[in-house]
């Protein structure tokens, strides 16, 4: 359990990246200037989102791209009041600075959603993330319904919305596809 006492003032987003370095432990967001706690997960969240870096890993791998897939714990400036930190994200043709804790092109962003996540993923964080203007997709993993979410911004700007079950997700650009049960991992055959 996270016992940290969280400031009350408000912050801007290079003040609270001081502030979270120099926390001994917890995993914290920025959202409109205040810090927020994240939640405790359970095995189920951990084994999804592993298996999400390992599907997006093995798609870029696979089609050869100068892209870096991260993990959680490194943080998408939304803008200078809120940080978010994906379970997974993609940011290609840019090279990471090992030394930052956010990355700055992000082109494909994941979240595993959880009882807790699921009203904030497919609501708030769809608004926020497509705010940055280098994200072009953004997957919400729903594990216990076996489904993704693919949300993909066009060209024209406009977000278009589909869901799988099963099968494939292009991911263009950068020009990618991964499979559903990827996605989900070894909860694919489980079933809801």
């Amino acid at each position: 359990m996270n016992t940290t006492t969280l400031p009350k003032q408000r912050m801007k987003v290079p003040e609270f990246l001081a502030w979270a370095e120099a926390q001994p432990q917890g995993r914290y967001e920025l959202v409109d200037g205040e810090i927020v706690a994240m939640a405790p997960e359970r095995v189920r969240h951990n084994l999804v989102k592993l298996a999400v870096a390992r599907g997006l890993e093995d798609a870029v791998k696979a089609a050869r791209l100068p892209c870096t897939v991260f993990t959680d714990g490194v943080a998408i400036k939304i803008n200078d009041e809120t940080t978010r930190e994906p379970d997974a994200s993609v940011q290609c043709g840019v090279k990471a600075n090992f030394d930052a804790m956010t990355i700055d092109a992000p082109l494909i962003v994941v979240e595993v959603a959880s009882a807790s996540s699921e009203n904030t993923d497919i609501g708030a964080k769809l608004v926020e993330y497509f705010s940055v203007q280098s994200i072009r997709h953004y997957l919400i993993v729903l594990p216990e319904k076996r489904a993704v979410v693919h949300h993909r911004r066009g060209e024209d700007g406009a977000i278009a919305t589909s869901i799988a079950h099963d099968g494939e997700i292009a991911l263009t650009p950068p020009g990618v596809t991964v499979a559903v049960t990827a996605l989900l991992g070894p909860l694919y055959d489980e079933g809801p």
